[in-house]
């Protein structure tokens, strides 16, 4: 399949396909050959964590994420609600760099209030403040991808009502918000602010250029489990009670 679309790129068309996240790696030679040749090409994975459930680990991606953010060329979008989808599919046609890969998640998700929170637009920026701290200087940041930004977005108020100035970043692509100006990224995640929280349900391999030596990440270090995906997000600590009692523990908040 993968190798036709590049072919039909060749063209001048813009081809999609969508499989399983985890069949990314069977992909993986047409992938780098779609960068490598910077192809407009667009795939579309589904099934992108082990929210997939009771498939159970073969089927369950754990570090494919790391794994295409490391091709180069490759723009990796992960959105996190509907509207964020609708903007990625944007800029995943208009994107004229090289192919793109949305990696979207099995399970329904929530559609975040767009007149509470950070608008949607923000997605083509790679990163963006969903919401910030109240009234005050940020003291915590947390930041999140794909379905993960719900339970920060939980959090987020959980710690807001505790009296922490929190602000929850939404980082659905790392390499479009590596393509923004240093000021735009400071501005997003200020130097200042060394209490930082990712939260992603994938290896927490490469997080670290991202919350530095004195955050923390909330992710897999092993391969997932058979389980309804509720029953793996409370086994794996993906909910919202846990996220809070992990910031609690950062240096400056409370640790």
């Amino acid at each position: 399949m993968a190798a036709i679309m590049n072919g039909m790129a060749l063209s001048g068309l813009i081809p999609y396909g969508a499989t399983f996240f985890i069949f990314s790696d069977y992909l993986r030679p047409s992938l780098r050959l779609a960068a490598l040749m910077k192809v407009h090409s667009i795939f579309v994975f589904t099934h992108d964590s082990i929210f997939l459930g009771e498939d159970g680990p073969t089927h369950q991606p754990v570090e494919q994420l790391a794994a295409l953010r490391a091709i180069p060329e490759l723009s990796l979008i992960r959105p996190a609600d509907a509207n964020e989808t609708v903007v990625a599919w944007r800029v995943a046609i208009e994107h004229r760099e090289g192919p793109v890969a949305l990696c979207l998640t099995r399970q329904a998700l929530p559609v975040i209030d767009r007149s509470k929170f950070g608008a949607e637009e923000g997605l083509a920026k790679g990163a963006y403040v969903l919401a910030d701290a109240q009234g005050k200087k940020p003291q915590l940041i947390l930041i999140a991808s794909g379905s993960e930004v719900a339970l920060a977005l939980e959090a987020y108020q959980k710690l807001s009502a505790e009296g922490i100035g929190v602000r929850l970043v939404s980082m659905p692509s790392w390499d479009l918000f590596e393509k923004q100006s240093q000021s735009y990224r400071d501005e997003v995640l200020p130097p200042e602010v060394t209490a930082r929280l990712a939260i992603e349900a994938a290896t927490p391999f490469g997080w670290e250029r991202y919350v530095g030596t004195k955050g923390d990440v909330i992710g897999l270090k092993r391969f997932g489990a058979s389980a309804p995906y509720k029953a793996l997000a409370e086994h794996f600590g993906f909910t919202a009670a846990n996220i809070v009692q992990r910031a609690r523990k950062l240096p400056g908040i409370g640790g």
